[in-house]
């Protein structure tokens, strides 16, 4: 059975509004968590990392097991590394470590850090289905996507299909990766999938880790 998930106009979810979705469903979908004018600003960042060569191809699996695959997954990434992150990457940065703490203190999961990275998907770009917890790492604990894509349409694709059971078989719910929106879900739990877009597509990507050691 599909799920849709329609935007509506809303109220502005506070990082306790989170919090309260994540303890109730796992996942939470977020209109309007950073302004409209932010979101392009960052997307304008992200198209001048591509420009001047900064982006590679994004690799499956992690440590030597990470490798390009187009078949399953057809973005470029750049790393988001605090030192070298502009004002508004800082930002965002900031506002979600106020979520981290707040999900800290309502949920004890223990979140101690954020990795993430731009990444932009050109048209006819996807991702297949796939988990974020590494067998070999298990620190990934909570995902975080912000979507950076302005005047967004249906016909665009490039939805995230997250699927809402443990099999990743059945009931799934379809995002559309509307500009400002953020979507957060436990990254052990969900299945999830890019589907191909029409037009070039851009995010920010990443996870909230807790402490632990790779098993490499």
């Amino acid at each position: 059975m599909l799920h849709r998930f329609i935007m509506e106009p809303k109220m502005p979810m506070t990082d306790s509004d989170i919090v309260d979705l994540l303890a109730e469903q796992g996942y939470a979908v977020v209109p309007e968590f950073i302004p409209a004018g932010a979101a392009a600003a960052l997307a304008g960042e992200a198209r001048q990392l591509r420009d001047s060569g900064a982006m590679r191809r994004a690799g499956v699996g992690k440590g030597p097991n990470n490798a390009v695959n187009e078949s399953l997954r057809g973005d470029f990434i750049h790393w988001l590394e605090p030192e070298n992150c502009s004002e508004r990457q800082l930002s965002y940065l900031d506002a979600l470590e106020h979520l981290r703490q707040e999900v800290n203190q309502g949920l004890y999961l223990g979140l101690f850090d954020f990795e993430g990275h731009f990444a932009i998907y050109p048209p006819g770009g996807f991702y297949r289905k796939h988990s974020d917890r590494f067998q070999i790492d298990s620190r990934r604990t909570l995902t975080a996507i912000l979507y950076l894509n302005q005047d967004w349409q249906e016909a665009d694709g490039g939805k995230l299909r997250l699927y809402l059971d443990a099999s990743g078989e059945g009931d799934f719910l379809d995002i559309e990766p509307r500009a400002g929106t953020l979507v957060t879900f436990l990254s052990s739990r969900f299945w999830h999938e890019v589907l191909p877009a029409s037009n070039e597509r851009i995010s920010i990507t990443g996870w909230f880790r807790t402490r632990g050691e790779e098993l490499l």
